[in-house]
């Protein structure tokens, strides 16, 4: 089975390509939908849509939805911030996500490279590592309340540059207990996790989000998972989904 894609990203963004060219591709993979997630305005976020591009945005996927009628469903959604000030009413579906934290009166950003997320935590948290997923974790655990989302996005983002623990030990007490509080919170709540391929088409990580624990602590709470693969460059659209497609099934019977 090809699976489709529900978390795309554009040139209306951070993205690489053109909405068409997202669907031509698609189409040629042989995908039956396709769903667009621009990251929403933020008003000090160099990577999301403008207001003035989501207006654009939101014209040319539904003239695309028209144009390719019969061959892909396309459908308009938006990836919504923790800090997005626009309403999601004109959307589809909505995947909530946290890019930052807030501290010392500024807005840090979660997952822009492994030396700033170090920096970050050095300057703003002490060194303690824990902290910062405290606080992060705090913000996730109300992102379905703040953005009344349909799927929360890479549910452990701030684990993005800390593969094989190299910055922090995610079996530790404290950034388990964190992660815990936040998924019980959003268990409670209407919502799909995704498994998100991202991270592993930009070569940070060998598994997509979220972790092997945190999946098996999902499964348990029997909450719906949707594979994802984050796209921003057409070429990696279906990123490891087909494998993870196969994968995943008989990994959650062994978790």
């Amino acid at each position: 089975m090809i699976p489709n894609n529900y978390h795309t990203h554009t040139c209306f963004c951070d993205g690489k390509d053109t909405p068409e060219e997202l669907v031509r591709q698609a189409i040629a993979l042989g995908c039956r939908e396709l769903g667009f997630s621009a990251h929403a305005y933020v008003p000090f976020d160099d990577c999301c849509m403008t207001i003035e591009g989501t207006a654009r945005y939101k014209r040319e996927i539904l003239a695309l939805r028209e144009k390719y009628a019969g061959q892909i469903r396309v459908r308009l959604g938006v990836e919504q911030d923790y800090y997005s000030p626009l309403s999601t009413e004109d959307y589809e579906y909505v995947i909530g996500s946290v890019h930052y934290v807030y501290r010392d009166g500024a807005y840090l950003p979660v997952d822009l490279s492994p030396e700033e997320q170090q920096r970050i935590v050095r300057e703003h948290y002490a060194g303690d590592f824990y902290a910062f997923a405290e606080e992060y974790y705090a913000l996730v655990s109300e992102v379905y309340q703040k953005t009344h989302c349909d799927i929360v996005g890479h549910f452990d983002l701030i684990t993005k540059f800390n593969e094989g623990g190299r910055l922090f030990d995610t079996a530790h007490p404290r950034y388990r207990a964190a992660a815990l509080r936040a998924l019980d919170t959003l268990c409670s709540a209407p919502v799909v996790f995704e498994i998100n391929t991202g991270a592993m088409a930009r070569g940070w990580r060998r598994n997509p989000y979220p972790e092997e624990w945190i999946l098996r602590e999902l499964r348990r709470r029997r909450v719906p998972l949707l594979l994802s693969s984050d796209c921003h460059d057409k070429d990696y659209l279906l990123f490891a989904l087909p494998e993870w497609n196969e994968k995943i099934p008989e990994a959650l019977k062994q978790l």
